[in-house]
């Protein structure tokens, strides 16, 4: 099934609130910013803690980062790291590196110096961008030392901070800060800014932009190479379903801007905009709700667990969110309680997106006014097509009214991964001439092309020569009121091959016991989906970006 309005017009229900097929300029990612800048040169782009940096300043600043790169040797198709939090020297980095024809390398602040040392040394980043906070600075130091990265720039939190929080932050000394190191390869971040003088490279789009390296869930991780056209692109698609394009836009920044999802709709979609992002260093629950009352927030994108913590804060209660007009959820499966108790306790609407990393960040959404289906991930963005696999044959399409592999082509997929011919075969299924990305998600998808995520195909059970989505467990198990988040594995089993059993964590005062949760689920459940045990914990593993992490919980329960 090739649900594409390019091939096959759909009916008006199946459309976003603009035309399928819409003419999207054709810029590159710094374009993005040179165009707003242009257009609102002192609106602000960043609110970081309070203080205020217009697109002036910061395209400005991103023309001295890229002369400051190009008098290092650095230019065309080198590698620029990034091992930021959200600060704002991240967007005059990630859009000078750009400029000077360099490809952007992002990293998780979370990275161990093993994990970085590893990707570094993938990527072949030459330079590496940090701040000087202590949790980050001794790891770059470290893989400074044991790599062969040549420079390692450092930013100063506490001057892209408003003057007020500058004094709570020398309060807090060495427990927050480390000292810049005066030392070989290492660099301030204001001796790498330069007098824009001479003439960048010309980009051209399919020229690569962005190495964003997969979270690693099917093996180490890869980079997905994006050009500038798959970035730019996608947060032009991502703004052209907004009905209220060119009104006030203001979007909470907590998701980190690492990650792809906040890259592009955090970050490229916002410029694009003209809008602006107020900031935040990493999710604090407080301190998210004090900053969207205090900017009068628009948008907020986030993952379920952010949504559910903010539920759990007492400050919820006290919030002002009548500014705050849509949220979008991404990077997990939107559990409906969490929807349902979003919407009621902050008026705005909570919809589910879905995206990946080799998509630029994303694939389909629901739409923000007018009619949705909850329990889905959404219509396709504009230009963009999906169709079902076969999920034993990914040669043909899937049987007609059965689920299959979810596979997406558009402007927005990768090209392929860095250093990874294998792995990049693997990934794309040519069909009809043309080259389709595999999600590995199982899916369905109805008359109006609304799509249904049904499960990851590494992740189903089999039992006994039956197959088990575990989100389809999962999504049962949410129903019970003392179940607050649920994961099913499925472990080896002597007779069955395997048998799922479930993983929980209780909502707050909630009282249950495990056999009571197991009963009642398999009350529910088909005789095959069945759980063998339910285990209450007092948490689930996340990821760096906050979802519920399977893997790392297989591997805790296996020991493998």
């Amino acid at each position: 099934m090739d649900v594409s309005r390019l091939d096959h017009p759909a009916p008006e229900s199946y459309a976003h609130p603009c035309a399928w097929d819409i003419a999207l300029p054709e810029l590159t990612v710094p374009d993005l910013l040179e165009r707003a800048a242009a257009d609102a040169p002192e609106a602000p782009a960043v609110d970081f803690m309070g203080r205020e940096y217009t697109y002036a300043q910061v395209l400005g600043e991103a023309r001295r980062v890229a002369a400051g790169l190009a008098a290092r040797g650095i230019g065309k198709g080198d590698r620029v790291g990034l091992f930021l939090p959200n600060v704002p020297i991240y967007l005059s980095a990630y859009y000078g590196a750009m400029m000077a024809g360099a490809v952007v390398v992002n990293f998780s602040p979370l990275y161990t110096a093993e994990e970085l040392s590893a990707q570094v040394a993938d990527s072949g980043a030459r330079l590496l961008v940090t701040v000087d906070v202590a949790s980050l600075l001794p790891t770059a130091l470290e893989v400074l030392d044991r790599s062969a990265l040549e420079t390692l720039v450092v930013g100063s939190l506490g001057a892209m901070l408003p003057w007020t929080k500058r004094v709570a932050l020398k309060l807090l000394g060495r427990k927050a800060l480390t000292a810049i190191p005066v030392r070989p390869g290492v660099s301030r971040w204001a001796d790498l800014l330069a007098d824009p003088g001479a003439a960048m490279p010309p980009l051209a789009r399919e020229d690569l932009a962005l190495l964003q390296y997969t979270g690693g869930t099917t093996g180490r991780p890869k980079g997905a190479m994006l050009t500038h056209a798959n970035l730019a692109t996608n947060a032009l698609q991502v703004e052209a379903i907004d009905p209220q394009q060119g009104a006030r836009d203001v979007i909470l920044g907590v998701l980190p801007l690492f990650h792809v999802f906040a890259n592009t709709c955090v970050l490229n979609r916002t410029v694009a905009n003209r809008g602006c992002i107020a900031m935040l260093p990493r999710f604090d629950a407080k301190q998210a709700l004090k900053t969207l009352q205090r900017v009068r927030a628009t948008a907020f994108p986030g993952v379920p667990t952010m949504y559910q913590a903010l539920l759990d804060h007492p400050d919820l209660a006290k919030t002002d969110f009548s500014s705050l007009r849509v949220c979008i959820s991404g990077g997990a499966p939107l559990p409906a309680p969490v929807r349902e108790k979003w919407e009621e306790a902050t008026g705005s609407r909570l919809v589910e997106g879905y995206g990946l990393t080799e998509s630029s960040g994303v694939v389909s959404t629901n739409p923000y006014e007018g009619p949705r289906k909850p329990g889905t991930i959404g219509q396709v963005l504009p230009r963009t097509r999906v169709r079902l696999l076969d999920k034993e044959d990914p040669s043909r399409d899937a049987p007609a009214g059965e689920a299959g592999e979810l596979v997406v082509a558009g402007p927005q997929v990768m090209q392929g991964y860095w250093n990874r011919p294998d792995a990049a075969a693997n990934a794309f299924a040519e069909i009809e001439g043309t080259r389709w990305l595999r999600t590995g998600d199982v899916a369905e998808i109805d008359a109006d092309g609304f799509i249904a995520i049904v499960d990851r195909i590494k992740d189903m059970i089999a039992v006994g020569g039956f197959k088990v989505f575990p989100s389809q467990v999962e999504a049962v198990l949410l129903e019970h009121p003392a179940v607050k988040e649920a994961l099913v594995l499925g472990l080896p089993d002597a007779y069955h091959g395997e048998m799922p059993r479930a993983y929980v964590t209780l909502a707050e005062d909630a009282a249950a016991s495990e056999d009571e949760l197991k009963g009642w689920l398999n009350a529910r459940v088909g005789k095959h989906e069945r759980v063998s045990g339910v285990e209450i914990r007092a948490e689930l593993p996340k990821t760096m970006i906050g979802k519920l992490d399977r893997k790392a919980l297989m591997a805790e329960v296996t020991g493998g």
